[in-house]
């Protein structure tokens, strides 16, 4: 359906295709990107652009976001999972690449600081769901980091911003893994783009390894965040003991490898 390449800028063939219901800009992000939601033939399209080639407010310029769509794509070529939406390809313009996925249904999870503990926002109302609802989500994003990981994928920028969650489905869609890099390497950055909440140690440290270590942190400190309040207080985290010492390993001494942490969880969900 959609063409390898195309002679219109982004905007304009979006218009083209169909019927715009969303659009997704600097009111919404920080990144640059700008995005849609599409109706096209009855069927729902979420479709990814680089943005405005003259736009220099974000931390990263035009080129620097075609370069991570483009890595964007490369993953998603390479790794299907339920927890994301199904890939459409890449559409070459004259404005840069186009990203078009499935459309995906649900509140998403990232929430400005000012207003992360108003109960009625989408953070506070997954974080309320039964401990149960909240594992079964976990289980099956540490299962896409598991298929990842196999891939050579690491995470990077991965927080709650990352989540959809149908309420209504109970599902879990997992989106913008622009960030992830094809590892080990070496942190490049310094600080490395992402929220502190959910950062490893090495994603703070310039030319430190970044490795499935680092994902198997980052799914721990995603457990607590999401099931206690981001510490390890015993008394704060929902989840069952043997669950918690699964966590608190993660971001104390640290598991060898992803696959030693995220086997050790399922030992210990049973």
């Amino acid at each position: 359906m959609f063409p390898a390449a195309i002679d219109s800028r982004p905007a304009r063939y979006v218009e083209q295709l169909g019927n715009v219901f969303a659009r997704f800009g600097a009111h919404s992000q920080d990144s640059g990107n700008v995005s849609y939601g599409v109706d096209a033939d009855g069927r729902r399209f979420f479709v990814k652009t680089a943005g405005d080639p003259a736009d220099t407010a974000p931390y990263l310029d035009f080129g620097g976001r075609e370069s991570l769509l483009r890595n964007a794509a490369r993953l998603a070529e390479g790794v299907r999972h339920p927890l994301l939406p199904t890939f459409h390809g890449l559409v070459e313009s004259p404005g840069g690449p186009l990203l078009v996925y499935d459309w995906r249904d649900g509140d998403h999870l990232g929430t400005p600081r000012h207003v992360r503990d108003d109960p009625d926002t989408a953070f506070q109302r997954f974080r309320a769901l039964a401990v149960e609802e909240i594992l079964v989500a976990l289980d099956a994003l540490f299962d896409l980091h598991g298929q990842l990981d196999v891939a050579g994928w690491v995470q990077g920028d991965f927080y709650d911003g990352s989540l959809l969650y149908d309420f209504d489905r109970h599902r879990l869609t997992v989106i913008d893994l622009d960030s992830y890099r094809p590892g080990p390497y070496r942190n490049d950055m310094g600080r490395m783009f992402g929220s502190s909440r959910f950062m490893a140690p090495e994603e703070f440290s310039l030319g430190a390894p970044i490795d499935d270590r680092t994902t198997a942190y980052v799914m721990a400190r995603t457990a607590l965040v999401l099931l206690a309040d981001g510490t390890l207080h015993r008394d704060a985290y929902r989840g069952p003991d043997a669950l918690y010492a699964v966590v608190q390993e993660a971001v104390t001494t640290r598991f060898p490898s992803y696959i030693a942490f995220h086997r050790t969880w399922l030992a210990a969900r049973g």
